[in-house]
């Protein structure tokens, strides 16, 4: 982990396309700026899992229905 000081309207570099900028600092929170192309998804990390957990729950559902389609004993073929 690189771990870096920065102050109000200070910054820094992600490769040539992401620029993370200090908006303000209150108490024990800071605002933050994030410029990236649109194609680039930014999420807070809370939400990043949640999002990671939704996808694995709704492959592993996929992969129980197709298991439970291939094995039907009821098959009509």
């Amino acid at each position: 982990m690189l771990v870096l000081t920065r102050r109000i309207n200070e910054g820094i570099k992600i490769g040539d396309d992401i620029e993370i900028t200090v908006l303000s600092i209150s108490g024990d929170q800071i605002k933050l700026g994030i410029n990236a192309p649109k194609n680039i998804e930014i999420h807070r990390k809370e939400i990043y899992l949640s999002i990671q957990e939704s996808n694995n729950e709704a492959a592993s559902i996929s992969k129980n229905v197709l298991d439970l389609i291939k094995n039907n004993p009821f098959d009509l073929k």
